[in-house]
């Protein structure tokens, strides 16, 4: 069992160093406050938007669970309140409550941490890409203020909240093996699409609609499918790239007080790290 968990970088002890809830620039009081910040302002469009939607048109209740859009937006938002959480605690304590947890939950934090990363840009580039340009007049991203502020908010700030997150912490290169679930997650999802036209009678995006063309549906599926695993690639580099940029300036990771080891002017330095 050792060795499964090896292959998700969940050791004994669990993230030694506190990546999880470090960054190179901001203390980890800091850093929770930012995250907790980001986790409020998601939760709370996304509350705004049921409620209005509960006003002004029941039906789209009802169907928010069906859009990948939402269901990435809900998954980023629980990912920063526990992520806020694990950091407040490790910068009051200096042991965060996820490294006590039990190995499976460290291997889905981990999980959460890269889907996060990786679909809200996928979400941002099929959005801006395929959805908003198909929009109908009168009907696109930016016909109202509301409209505006909602797809600004799930569409774009989206991926700045997960660039955040790749630049601004010292969360490590995800396993390559994350890479089967960001597939398996979509895959599962385009089964939520048509379960939804099933009960429904409506497709959440127009390109799943085998009426387009049953060639045009499979190549938008395996495009997308294949832009999933690009961008965790890209997502992968970045990352890389950030640790190389701070052993290069010879940055230190900047550690609660409180840190089992702590002592005064020390943080965790990096070395540069291996492509």
């Amino acid at each position: 069992m050792s060795k499964f968990f090896k292959l998700f970088n969940v050791s004994t002890p669990f993230d030694g160093t506190n990546r999880f809830q470090t960054s190179y620039l901001f203390a980890p009081m800091v850093l929770a406050i930012i995250r907790l910040t980001i986790s409020t302002y998601i939760f709370t469009t996304l509350v705004y938007r049921l409620v209005r939607a509960g006003i002004w048109s029941p039906a789209d209740v009802r169907s928010h669970w069906s859009y990948f859009t939402n269901l990435t937006y809900w998954g980023q938002g629980f990912y920063f309140m526990f992520a806020g959480f694990h950091t407040f605690v490790y910068a009051r304590k200096g042991i965060a409550p996820l490294q006590k947890w039990p190995r499976i939950l460290q291997l889905l934090h981990g999980v959460l941490y890269t889907t996060v990363c990786t679909y809200a840009l996928v979400v941002t580039i099929v959005y801006w890409a395929l959805i908003a340009p198909d929009s109908a007049p009168g009907d696109g991203p930016f016909a109202s203020v509301f409209s505006t502020w909602s797809n600004i908010s799930v569409h774009a700030m989206n991926t700045g909240f997960a660039l955040f997150e790749i630049f601004f912490t010292r969360t490590e290169r995800p396993p390559w093996i994350h890479m089967c679930f960001t597939v398996v997650f979509l895959a599962m999802y385009l089964g939520l699409a048509y379960v939804t036209y099933a009960t429904q009678g409506f497709y959440t995006y127009n390109f799943l609609n085998p009426g387009n063309g049953v060639g045009s549906l499979v190549e938008y599926i395996f495009g997308i499918f294949a832009a999933s695993l690009i961008i965790f690639v890209v997502v992968w580099l970045l990352i890389w790239f950030r640790e190389w940029v701070a052993a290069r300036l010879s940055l230190e990771g900047k550690l609660a007080q409180s840190h089992v080891g702590y002592t005064a002017g020390r943080r965790d330095k990096e070395e540069l790290p291996e492509a």
